[in-house]
């Protein structure tokens, strides 16, 4: 990977902050955009915008096949069957909240069960909540070591006939621990149960085969993975997806209206009420080609050689604390320094020029389970370098020094 030549395609690295050089370590949160994707959007928006499925002229056509084209983009990337099984959505959170109240109203009843972890995103937790006081379903949780891995053998003690779907965030956005999802999976679907990968922070960092993890649904967002606000996906097996109610309601989503009667119109657009995000969908399908023109694999071995020396090196400062030292660990690091609270760290360092993450990230279960109010976290692209982490260090020794 060439590095420098990869930088270039995202000018807003080479800005200033308050005079300082930008050193951008928050991509946990949002990715920067490469120069192809944003002209991508542009383009299209110039020279073929027109709203796509019902329209006969070309430009409509034309949009409608850069739209499916996308769809097959997102298939062949995390290797589904048939772009069938793609749906899409304005993100992680909304794929979620679909899967929650669809699959919740076809196969759940008072007294059902959900299995999450301690370490999942609020996404993945609220919408099963907001189920749970419709349907007076349970939540059971499983829990983890101190070191951030999840207890599998508790995980699967949890099971019982009462359990509907298993829902795991395959890498955490706070500890990085990299989840053993395909043998979670595996434990889930010997008791019959189907799970749900939250793939938001593992999409843009490794290879994601849903066919070889034999995941029942996933879903990821494209602003995490170098792609436009407000597109997501979430995949389902055809079965799974065959047998769920619609989630809204409208136009792209039906076969026939009448006052009397509706039916709704096959997979996937029986999920995708309304005029989709056609042009959103181009800058995702452009993104996905640009990491796989780099190579996921390389893009894993990268990343996973620049958060090895951040982590030697953040533990080189004198009252470092580290939350998440999985064996298996993505590029994300969550600290804190002595008794500095994470927002003035967070403050101190952007007055340096270092953008990182303060607070509880989405996760307060994880939080009170690590017994703090939040951390700050530094999480990585393919885009960072080893300098970048000689100056988050920097910078943090010389907040440290001033209190």
């Amino acid at each position: 990977m060439n590095i420098q030549q990869i930088r270039s395609d995202f000018p807003i690295l080479s800005r200033t902050v308050y005079g300082k050089p930008l050193v951008y370590l928050d991509n946990g949160a949002t990715t920067q955009k490469p120069r192809c994707v944003v002209e991508s959007i542009a383009d299209e928006y110039y020279s073929v915008n027109a709203n796509v499925h019902r329209g006969v002229h070309f430009l409509s056509q034309q949009a409608t096949e850069l739209h499916e084209g996308s769809r097959e983009t997102v298939r062949r990337f995390i290797n589904a069957r048939s772009t069938n099984e793609i749906v899409f959505t304005r993100g992680t959170t909304e794929s979620i909240n679909l899967l929650a109240s669809s699959f919740g109203e076809a196969f759940m009843q008072e007294g059902d069960e959900v299995i999450l972890s301690v370490m999942e995103h609020h996404s993945n937790i609220v919408p099963w909540q907001l189920l749970a006081l419709r349907k007076g379903i349970r939540l059971r949780v499983v829990p983890m070591n101190d070191r951030g891995e999840l207890l599998t053998d508790q995980y699967e003690q949890l099971f019982n006939d009462r359990t509907r779907i298993v829902g795991i965030t395959q890498v955490s956005n706070v500890l990085g621990t990299v989840n053993p999802v395909g043998k979670m999976i595996a434990t889930a679907h010997a008791h019959n149960v189907p799970v749900v990968i939250d793939a938001a922070q593992s999409i843009p960092h490794i290879p994601v085969d849903v066919q070889q993890l034999d995941a029942d649904f996933l879903v990821f967002s494209a602003h995490k993975v170098y792609g436009p606000t407000g597109v997501g996906v979430l995949y389902g097996k055809e079965a799974w997806l065959d047998r769920l109610p619609p989630y809204q309601g409208g136009g792209e989503m039906i076969q026939h209206v009448s006052f009397e009667h509706t039916t709704f119109n096959e997979l996937p657009f029986k999920f995708e009420a309304g005029t989709p995000d056609y042009i959103g969908t181009t800058g995702l399908a452009k993104a996905l080609d640009y990491v796989t023109a780099i190579g996921m694999d390389n893009i894993a071995a990268y990343e996973h050689g620049l958060t090895n020396y951040a982590m030697r090196r953040l533990r080189e400062i004198p009252g470092m604390r580290i939350f998440g030292e999985a064996a298996e660990k993505g590029s994300v690091i969550s600290f804190l320094v002595g008794n500095i609270h994470h927002f003035d760290m967070g403050t101190l360092l952007d007055r340096l020029g270092i953008a990182v993450r303060t607070g509880h990230h989405c996760a307060q279960p994880l939080m009170q389970r690590l017994g703090i109010e939040g951390t700050v976290r530094a999480s990585f692209a393919l885009y960072n370098t080893r300098e970048e982490v000689d100056a988050l260090v920097a910078g943090i020794e010389r907040v440290s020094q001033m209190f």
